[in-house]
């Protein structure tokens, strides 16, 4: 029992990072409405910079550095950190969230995302991609509870944390700001008639959750370092506990906060006893945010309040494809005159781009058509690619039947994700989709026990006896292999522009524009959900496959969260409503054709994270509709430019000039 309680303890340390992460979730979205998916990654930043003074003296800014003289000592450097947090939260007050505060809920999460692929992928240039030590803001110690000897640093970590949320529930209560901050939250247009200033209220709460944040981070680090990709996915867990709190008790978000980091921490300890499954040993403790996520919305999710907005931009408009013989052929010869063109490096790039392509086009369905925010599609992506190892190597399945077989898998699982878009949709359901893909990633993907470190191997490709595999000798591109690609692409396409144009499409883009209004009409909302959810998995899986195929041996880096939201981010960038917008989005994909160019040719391949970040802000600010979407309007300017002006028409006499003739 002392073990238990000695691992409890050293969970509270995981909780204070918690209530610091979740204390500025629920700052920001009470006073904007927001879902912040950066927390973490803003949090980190200010965790960086201090740990960065600590090391050599160095203050690290985003473009440039300054060095002193001397190491800064640890509370002033703590102090520069969090001043630096608090900097960059009001640039993306004003910069990033500001614009989209009426947009939207679409725009909102992926202006968020945007912003924290945009500082994780600066923290990876500037700091660079390894863990590095912090040092400790409290001295190591031990004392005595309950007749055990514990860990003292991670009591008095708790402290200050649940000290600093105090302080917040203090501002929300009794100040003038706070309390007008919780009016604006309920009513907005009323706060703005009785005289206060949402974007102002904003501000500060910005502020002070960078604040609150990056105190957490600068905790938490100094037990277990910093690292860009753990720090920026705390956020997950945070936003469970976030839903557990319904996104406004500060006093639940301390204790739920606390309670997941003990539990996560026991959770720990108890994979390690011998009577624990060896296939449950990995990743279960990411599993535990995700499951308590499903609970809370399936118990509440009708009940979580939803905050009072002044919402006066539309989604982007679908263009409803349909099939255009010459234009497809022109599209489809050329794509064959690229591939033919080009050879290793750069077919490998084309050929990718169209697999990327049908990942984007999976978007395009469920968010696109259907309205659903789902951050979890490589997800559904890596769990047909893992099973396509499986079914070839220990079954032989052949080539065209292990694909739709292993899309199959991945359209279920899409499903059972699909299933708490029964009770909520916009930025919750994105919550839950970040924690699926997140759980999968860390439970099945980087499980030994299901996915061994020595590869996981895929049979080559053969149809009719013919070699379609992506290597053979020296030649690392195989031209059969990338028509054979272009070949599964045109036909999902194909079946995509059918069901978009058809009944289906239209049940789909009923329930995106009024899911009561579609009900009234006679359209089961829950039917098309799972449809949509399935379809949009199904074709994720298919590229799954196909990326299986190409690497001949899949990984969990093949498949993790952030690829998955980079290709969200140039989805939206090339347009999330329409198929040409997929389409860009596989050029402009990481590892397709434009990412190989720029690694090529400038040796940028480390920008392109920081680059498809920025792009994505921009894009979701100032053009909701994508490249695609503007390209298309730009070209229906251009034809009533070009169309002949008619004739004009006679002009009618003056009433007094006819007068005076008669």
């Amino acid at each position: 029992m002392d073990t238990y309680l000695q691992f409890i303890v050293l969970g509270l340390g995981l909780g204070a990072v918690y209530i610091g992460l979740t204390t500025g979730l629920v700052l920001v979205y009470r006073a904007t409405g927001i879902i912040n998916f950066a927390q973490g990654a803003m949090a980190m930043w200010g965790a960086y910079v201090f740990a960065q003074l600590r090391i050599d003296g160095t203050l690290v800014l985003p473009i440039g550095r300054i060095t002193f003289g001397a190491k800064p000592v640890i509370l002033v450097a703590a102090l520069i950190g969090v001043l630096m947090s608090v900097l960059l939260g009001i640039v993306a007050h004003y910069l990033v969230f500001r614009p989209v505060r009426h947009a939207p809920v679409l725009a909102q999460v992926v202006v968020s995302v945007a912003l924290m692929l945009t500082l994780q992928a600066l923290v990876v240039i500037r700091f660079g991609p390894n863990s590095i030590v912090v040092d400790s803001l409290v001295p190591a110690g031990t004392v005595t509870l309950f007749g055990v000897e514990v860990s003292s640093r991670e009591l008095i970590m708790t402290a200050v944390m649940i000290a600093l949320a105090a302080l917040v529930w203090a501002y929300l209560r009794f100040t003038r700001a706070g309390v007008a901050t919780r009016a604006a939250s309920e009513n907005e247009r009323g706060a703005m008639l009785m005289g206060f200033a949402p974007d102002r209220l904003a501000g500060v709460a910005m502020v002070l959750a960078s604040a609150v944040g990056t105190v957490g981070v600068l905790l938490g680090s100094s037990l277990t370092g910093l690292n860009p990709a753990n720090y920026t996915l705390l956020v997950v867990p945070a936003l469970a506990v976030l839903l557990v709190a319904r996104m406004e008790s500060i006093g639940v978000v301390v204790a739920a906060s606390l309670v997941l980091g003990a539990f996560q921490s026991v959770v720990n300890l108890l994979v390690s006893k011998p009577w624990w499954p060896q296939w449950a040993q990995s990743g279960v403790d990411q599993v535990i945010p995700f499951v308590v996520v499903m609970v809370i919305l399936f118990l509440f999710g009708r009940r979580l309040p939803s905050r009072g907005t002044l919402q006066t931009v539309r989604l982007p408009d679908v263009h409803v494809p349909r099939i255009r013989p010459v234009p497809a052929l022109v599209l489809v010869a050329a794509a064959v005159a690229v591939l033919a063109l080009t050879q290793d490096t750069y077919r490998f790039g084309v050929t990718y781009s169209i697999i990327l392509m049908l990942v984007a086009l999976s978007y395009v369905i469920v968010t696109g058509y259907l309205g659903q925010i789902s951050l979890a599609q490589t997800s559904f992506a890596g769990a047909a690619g893992f099973t396509l190892s499986k079914v070839t190597t220990n079954w032989d399945m052949p080539f065209p039947l292990a694909i739709l077989f292993c899309s199959l898998v991945a359209a279920l699982l899409g499903m059972i994700v699909a299933l708490p878009a029964f009770r909520i949709r916009g930025a919750q359901l994105a919550i839950v989709t970040i924690a699926a893909a997140l759980a999968i990633e860390r439970f099945v993907f980087n499980n030994y026990a299901l996915t061994p470190p020595s590869g996981n191997p895929i049979a080559n490709p053969s149809l009719f006896g013919l070699n379609v595999g992506v290597r053979e000798g020296s030649d690392l591109s195989r031209m059969a292999f990338s028509l054979t690609v272009l070949v599964v692409a045109v036909l999902v396409v194909l079946a995509f522009v059918r069901l978009a144009s058809g009944t289906t499409g239209r049940m789909f883009l009923a329930v995106r524009a009024n899911e009561r209004a579609a009900a009234s009409v006679g359209i089961d909302v829950r039917t098309a959900k799972v449809i949509g959810f399935g379809l949009s998995a199904f074709v994720a899986g298919m590229a799954g496959c196909l990326i299986g195929y190409s690497a001949g041996q899949l990984s969990a880096e093949s498949f993790t969260v952030f690829v998955g939201l980079q290709i969200l981010a140039v989805a939206y960038l090339g347009g999330i409503t329409s198929f040409g917008g997929a389409v860009i989005a596989g050029i402009i994909g990481p590892l397709g054709i434009i990412y190989v160019v720029l690694h090529e040719v400038f040796d940028m391949g480390d920008y392109y994270a920081l680059i498809s970040g920025i792009a994505l802000i921009a894009t979701a600010i100032l053009n909701p509709v994508g490249i695609a979407g503007e390209t298309r309007r730009q070209i229906a300017w251009l034809r009533g430019k070009l169309r002949a002006r008619p004739a004009d028409p006679p002009p009618v006499p003056d009433r007094k000039v006819l007068s005076d003739v008669s």
